[in-house]
């Protein structure tokens, strides 16, 4: 199965390099694109700085793929993956607690799979991660709150098998003055819905981070699907 993926960065990349890059994104070292074209465009600029999207294609055949929005996982093996890569502000008990528990109990052996696919975690959506661990919003809410803004999903070449994969295509200029506007829009539009979410409004089972301590909620259990 033959894909096209897109990465938007400040220069151009031809054959990306396994190793290379940041080790501290949302999952860990490895080449983050998207099958969205517009997506990778606004990732590409910054307010000042024009960029480049990267075209790729890639035969996905025989690799091992974690796609982190299927239906064999839920919404906190995500934001385990987040904890064990990106800074969260653990200022409270309660989230420096929840953390630890959601590493031990709701990990998954995500650097073993050639390829990850999940939400990507921008400014806003990260806000919303850590609103989740200090108990502001519930599973249900946190879960909803990542469809804000249709982000969508990124892709991510971790394995040398999946690098060996991705062959360039083309490159092409992305202008600020236009894209930028884009991006930021995207991020207050998620910020704004998200406000517009009315956070204290109950359900009847909803679940916080402190059920999921005080009940020790694992990974299995019916309601967090």
């Amino acid at each position: 199965m033959n894909i096209i993926l897109y990465h938007g960065s400040e220069i151009t990349v031809g054959q990306p390099i396994w190793g290379k890059g940041k080790k501290y994104n949302d999952y860990g070292l490895g080449f983050y694109c998207t099958e969205n074209i517009d997506v990778a465009k606004e990732w590409a600029v910054d307010e000042n700085r024009d960029g480049y999207i990267n075209i790729y294609e890639m035969d996905l055949s025989g690799l091992t793929v974690l796609n982190l929005q299927s239906v064999d996982y839920c919404i906190l093996h995500w934001l385990t993956v987040l904890l064990q890569n990106r800074e969260f502000k653990t200022d409270s008990a309660l989230a420096r607690t929840a953390k630890k528990y959601l590493i031990d109990h709701f990990s998954t052996n995500y650097e073993e799979f050639d390829i990850i696919r999940g939400y990507r975690a921008d400014d806003s959506y990260f806000s919303f991660a850590q609103d989740f661990l200090n108990g502001t919003i519930s599973v249900r809410q946190l879960a909803e709150a990542m469809k804000l803004g249709r982000l969508g999903e990124q892709i991510v070449l971790k394995s040398k098998k999946s690098f060996d994969r991705i062959i360039f295509k083309d490159s092409e200029a992305v202008s600020a003055e236009e894209w930028f506007p884009k991006k930021s829009g995207r991020d207050d539009r998620a910020r704004m819905q998200y406000r517009q979410m009315n956070k204290d409004e109950w359900q009847r089972g909803d679940i916080y981070v402190t059920h999921i301590l005080d009940e020790e909620i694992k990974p299995d259990d019916v309601r967090l699907r």
